[in-house]
């Protein structure tokens, strides 16, 4: 690559952060459904026809954001789960509420950008596959959380009553084939509870109703974690 060939690169990735820091203060402001990139453009002083040599349309912008945020809340879950495995090895239910919390904490510090992927859907957008990896990455790190629990043993997954078994042995030949049914579902369970912990915190529904909110959502995230069976550490 000559020169002038990186100095074109790095003003394109500069721009795009530009465009991209824009795109989530309208998003703040105004909600992911007006994201307008004529809006965009004004407001960094571009015309439009040369912010669409970045983002051809206000699906694609909103895709980029859509990753984005994903890949965040993934790398916070990632590095707690790192972090606790270092400091508190085998001690499975500490791992997962470790990445509860670090989903939360990002979630409430990224309120808009939370809303953008576990809010209400965009009028008139559909996600393309692009961001089917990026979502996927808190969901599949609780997963390998219980995999290596039942792997040591560590797991004891609730019964589940008979009529749920034909959806149970589905849920876990599409989404971990090599764990028990039991398990599996016990994961989807907690999944959808968690963030509808977050959710509820995020867009207000605890509002005068909990205040600790930070110990309220430990013991429920620890909660969650012995209902999937995780076990403590002995």
């Amino acid at each position: 690559m000559t020169a002038v060939q990186g100095a074109r690169a790095r003003a394109r990735i500069e721009i795009t952060a530009a465009i991209k820091d824009e795109a989530r203060r309208q998003l703040a402001a105004e909600g992911a459904a007006k994201l307008s990139l004529r809006a965009v453009a004004r407001e960094l002083g571009m015309v439009s026809s040369a912010l669409y040599r970045y983002f051809p349309s206000r699906d694609d912008l909103l895709t980029a954001l859509i990753i984005d945020a994903y890949d965040a809340v993934g790398a916070a879950a990632e590095q707690a789960h790192a972090t606790t495995a270092a400091t508190a090895p085998g001690d499975h239910l500490a791992h997962w509420t470790a990445v509860c919390r670090a989903v939360r904490a990002w979630a409430v510090d990224h309120p808009h950008e939370y809303a953008l992927i576990y809010g209400s859907p965009v009028p008139g957008y559909t996600a393309p596959q692009d961001t089917i990896g990026p979502a996927s990455r808190v969901g599949l790190l609780l997963v390998s959380i219980a995999r290596t629990a039942y792997q040591d043993k560590g797991v004891a997954p609730p019964p589940l009553p008979k009529t749920l078994r034909p959806e149970a042995e589905r849920l876990a030949a599409d989404l971990a084939p090599d764990l028990p049914p039991t398990l599996a579902t016990a994961l989807v369970f907690a999944w959808a509870q968690l963030f509808g912990l977050i959710s509820f915190e995020v867009f207000g529904q605890f509002n005068n109703v909990v205040e600790d909110r930070d110990a309220f959502f430990t013991t429920a995230a620890e909660r969650l974690g012995r209902e999937v069976g995780l076990l403590p550490k002995p």
